[in-house]
């Protein structure tokens, strides 16, 4: 027995740097915009290309764990990880990083699946393996809740490439004690393994995100944004189309038919874009207007981590009291409560109200979560249990990545929209400047002091006025969304 909890707590040790690098780099987007030279559309794909890469690569990586074992799986996705991090930490350049990051994604998404795997093979009584994934959603929930924190206190004492190196240290210790101490499992080489269709889906949700960030962003032409987002849904539909026709599909599509379990998908999406996408705004106001370090920016922002990730056990028992269509649909009408309120205050001088909304966002969003998991395993068929949870990692997953995609796209726009440059830019620094914060900070060091301070205080003005248009207009999506979630929902508690 006492193995087993040990071979537990080597195989959840590996799983904290994965949920925290989903969310380290938020506090670091400033930071990443001037030693980079990171422009406002490659700081989104650093950000936002982790969850969008894990996305597609979780589902063929469990299969790759049914058919080598979930050691290996674990020993060779921890070793990419830490490769992947020494990368990352000593990326020279933006689109370095990037390409750092989806190989990050690709050791992450073989970590994640090896991981449950491991649990539901070592602990078979229902007793210890519910403590053991217990355990195990502590860890992704609370390393993802606190990853902002974890990357502000790095670096307000290290460089940036501080926040991939710790990965090192955790993965040397997982291998070494994984081999040792871990039990072997018996493969099924038999068991079919779906890369292809895994990089279709990686490649169309891609050229999607890519052709809506250039059509806001306007630097390509129509005809090419049109024929890149043509192409990411024709790849899409036949991606679709494939997974209906095979026998052993990597997603069964089918399930999608059934509403509740598509209300739960669209539950865990919208959560996970509210809270990921927020933060990512919000440690970006933080230090460039209110002139937080980003320990600070994390300190900030730990009420909004504090709610999500201790509300599980409370929202649990709310669900199980008042049923899942009032928490979900009231843990997505909070949400947009919080948005609205937030939107409107000034986080310089308004910190207590600010806290208090973030706790009700972390604690509203987080309820949402749970109900979706709830709505998803209640509605799908036994024998589906696995597809069903596959397909809510998915939606966690996808739903993170499109937060800081959606929310940037938000911010992006009604920065370029707002700002009121002062005189005297020429063209090409002006268009600089009116792309994002990161870059008008970036031109007014060329600029001399009167105009440099002119041009940073019209950027503060445009980026507080953009942040606000961004949670105004998510509010009032979510708060469209509580309604749908409210009548969708509405046949659950009649089954």
């Amino acid at each position: 027995m006492f193995q087993k909890w040990l071979a537990l707590v080597i195989i959840v040790l590996v799983y904290i740097p994965v949920a925290i690098d989903a969310t380290v780099l938020h506090v670091a987007a400033p930071t990443l915009s001037m030693t980079l030279g990171a422009s406002g559309n490659e700081l989104l794909w650093i950000i936002d290309i982790y969850s969008l890469v894990m996305a597609g690569m979780v589902l063929p990586m469990g299969a790759l764990g049914d058919r080598i074992g979930f050691k290996k799986l674990l020993m060779l996705g921890s070793i990419l990880f830490g490769l992947s991090s020494l990368a990352a930490a000593f990326a020279p350049s933006a689109a370095w990083l990037i390409a750092a990051r989806a190989t990050l994604a690709i050791g992450a998404a073989m970590i994640i699946p090896a991981t449950l795997a491991g649990i539901r093979t070592l602990f078979v009584e229902a007793r210890h393996r519910n403590i053991a994934l217990g355990v195990w959603a502590a860890v992704g929930s609370g390393g993802a809740a606190f990853g902002p924190l974890v990357g502000g206190l790095l670096l307000e004492h290290f460089y940036w490439g501080s926040v991939f190196l710790i990965n090192v240290p955790i993965v040397v210790i997982v291998v070494a004690l994984a081999a040792r101490f871990v039990p072997k499992q018996q493969g099924r080489p038999e068991q079919t393994l779906n890369i292809s269709h895994a990089l279709m889906l990686i490649v169309a949700i891609l050229l999607l995100v890519y052709s809506a960030k250039t059509a806001l962003k306007g630097t390509l032409s129509p005809a090419i944004v049109a024929t890149t987002l043509l192409t990411g849904a024709v790849m899409l539909f036949i991606f679709v189309r494939i997974q209906l026709r095979a026998s052993k599909p990597m997603i069964d599509m089918r399930l999608f038919c059934h509403r509740i379990i598509l209300s739960g998908v669209v539950m865990a999406m919208t959560a996970m874009i509210a809270l990921v996408g927020f933060e990512l705004l919000m440690a970006q106001e933080l230090q460039f207007v209110h002139g937080f370090t980003p320990f600070e920016a994390g300190m900030f922002m730990l009420p909004l981590m504090v709610a999500s990730g201790f509300s599980g056990p409370i929202a649990g028992v709310l669900v199980g009291k008042l049923g899942l269509r009032l928490v979900a649909a009231g843990g997505m009408g909070l949400s947009a409560v919080s948005f609205i309120g937030l939107s409107m205050l000034d986080f310089s001088t308004q910190q207590w109200q600010a806290w208090s909304l973030m706790v009700l966002l972390g604690f509203s969003a987080a309820s949402a979560l749970l109900a979706s998991t709830s709505a998803i395993m209640a509605a799908a068929p036994k024998e589906k249990a696995a597809a069903a949870g596959a397909i809510e990692t998915m939606s966690y997953e996808l739903g993170a990545g499109l937060g800081i995609a959606i929310f940037g796209l938000m911010l992006t726009r009604s920065f370029s929209a707002s700002i009121e440059l002062p005189q005297g830019l020429s063209a090409t620094l002006a268009d600089k400047a009116s792309s994002s914060i990161g870059e008008a900070v970036k031109v007014a060091q060329e600029l001399t002091p009167t105009l440099a301070d002119a041009t940073i205080e019209a950027a503060k003005a445009a980026f507080i006025t953009s942040h606000s248009v961004a949670l105004g207009s998510a509010g009032a999506m979510l708060m469209i969304l509580a309604c749908g979630i409210w009548f969708s929902l509405a046949r659950v508690e009649q089954k």
